[in-house]
């Protein structure tokens, strides 16, 4: 005679997506003074393990958007520089849940996890004023060809960024029957240009990115 012990487990995959608010450091100790935030966006899916009511895991692939604007006046204010930097990424979470119950089938939720996340695409574009003269110039990021699992940074230059980078994730949020509201805050800890590689000496170049995203579980 055969005994078979069936597990059930609740695994819950929903679509996400949302904006981005999108910064970089400039300072040592990780503030980002004198950048504006960028408004972007996130998009893709993720998956709940559905391991209990109350603790969980949750993973998934996002396509995130990351940066910054600038700007710089002189000369009174009459004449200036505008920079957009705006790099794509496909991010890979990997979040611990806390869920409380709130009754009726909803739950506030915590969450905190590491993340890595490999740069696709992008574009920056540059506007400058000086006297009567304005000017324009788009162009595509570009990104290094590093090995992730190296501290060298293989082809190097000012103007590509590390195509890898890594940082951690911490936000919360409530989910309903069909529907999650969810914000979160990613910090990076590796310095974005390609010809740094001591991530350790200070904050400066550094992501920041803020985002408030909608998830309908499926």
């Amino acid at each position: 005679m055969t005994a078979l012990t069936v597990v059930q487990v609740n695994a819950q995959m929903y679509i996400q997506g949302g904006a981005n608010f999108a910064n970089i450091t400039k300072t040592n100790d990780g503030q980002t003074e004198k950048n504006n935030i960028l408004t972007t966006f996130n998009v893709g899916f993720m998956s709940r393990f559905g391991l209990s009511s109350i603790f969980d895991l949750e993973s998934g692939l996002l396509l995130t958007g990351r940066g910054s604007k600038a700007e710089t006046y002189f000369n009174g204010g009459n004449d200036y520089v505008k920079s957009t930097f705006n790099p794509l990424y496909v991010e890979v979470p990997l979040n611990a849940v806390v869920k409380l119950p709130t009754g009726g089938g909803s739950h506030i939720f915590f969450h905190a996890g590491p993340y890595i996340a490999m740069g696709i695409g992008g574009r920056s574009k540059m506007e400058s004023k000086v006297g009567p003269l304005v000017s324009t110039s788009t162009s595509a990021i570009k990104f290094s060809n590093d090995d992730p699992f190296t501290s060298q940074q293989d082809d190097a230059a000012y103007d590509k960024l590390k195509r890898f980078d890594f940082g951690v994730n911490l936000g919360g949020g409530l989910q309903f029957k069909h529907l999650i509201l969810k914000a979160n805050y990613g910090l990076g800890f590796s310095k974005i240009n390609s010809t740094e590689s001591d991530n350790e000496v200070n904050d400066k170049n550094k992501y920041r990115t803020a985002s408030l995203s909608i998830g309908i579980p499926f």
